[in-house]
């Protein structure tokens, strides 16, 4: 499929804003999905393209996260392990099955989490004591929320977040940061699995992509330096947001 050269700037800006939101609290699915289904893309090719650019999207703002010192990749080697193989196994199940049965439950669980988020205001103010250990959260969380990323997707970044919080213990800019991790990893995987079905334009993927890097670097200082005062109304607007989506989506 050939992209017009008037689209290029459209493309580029779209995935720059998504860079921006996904580097702070997840969503920009939100952006570039719309776009790409719009570029007249089957809905398989969408979510494969989508993962090219958010890939680097999520790699930039991980990147930043590890520089910065938020995230420590030894510590998170065993997530990453297990976000890879339920990557691969929901990339290719999304492949071979129709995911609409999921995509209606979702926004139930988004909602739950929102109301959750909201009156828990010191929810992620501060780290506190883990409670569970971190080769259990690791295993449970990176096979369940990997699969979701490569199954379906949308909220991923809200799920990743929360369980952090609630399992490890962390405060909300530290969560983003090992968010944003395991995002990339996913990505990265179920990148991998749709260019083996064939189902990613690399044209549009990459300057989507270009433009997520730019936007994810600003997101992602944005968090460093702001804080989970910043993070947190930017996270509960997000949620709401890809909730209401998914809700309109599901039960128009």
């Amino acid at each position: 499929m050939e992209i017009s050269p008037v689209l290029f700037p459209i493309l580029f800006l779209a995935g720059a804003v998504a860079g921006c939101i996904d580097a702070i609290a997840g969503g920009g699915g939100l952006i570039t999905i719309p776009v790409l289904l719009g570029l007249g893309l089957p809905p398989q090719a969408a979510l494969g393209t989508n993962k090219l650019q958010a890939s680097f999207g999520s790699c930039s703002a991980m990147t930043h996260f590890v520089k910065a010192g938020t995230v420590n990749l030894r510590d998170a080697l065993p997530g990453v392990i297990w976000t890879a193989v339920g990557a691969i196994l929901g990339s290719y199940t999304v492949q071979q099955i129709d995911p609409g049965f999921l995509k209606r439950c979702i926004p139930f669980l988004l909602l739950a989490i929102l109301c959750y988020t909201i009156f828990t205001p010191r929810l992620g103010a501060e780290e506190v004591h883990p409670r569970l250990p971190r080769r259990l959260f690791y295993g449970v969380a990176g096979l369940g929320l990997g699969f979701y990323d490569g199954f379906l997707g949308p909220g991923t970044g809200s799920f990743w977040v929360i369980a952090i919080m609630l399992g490890l213990g962390f405060d909300m800019r530290k969560g983003t940061g090992y968010t944003k991790l395991f995002n990339f990893v996913s990505n990265i995987v179920s990148l991998v699995v749709f260019v083996a079905g064939g189902h990613v334009l690399f044209g549009a993927g990459l300057l989507m992509g270009a433009g997520q890097a730019v936007g994810a670097r600003m997101g992602a200082r944005l968090v460093i330096h702001k804080g989970t005062r910043f993070v947190r109304p930017v996270f509960i607007c997000s949620v709401l947001a890809v909730t209401a989506k998914l809700f309109w989506d599901s039960y128009r």
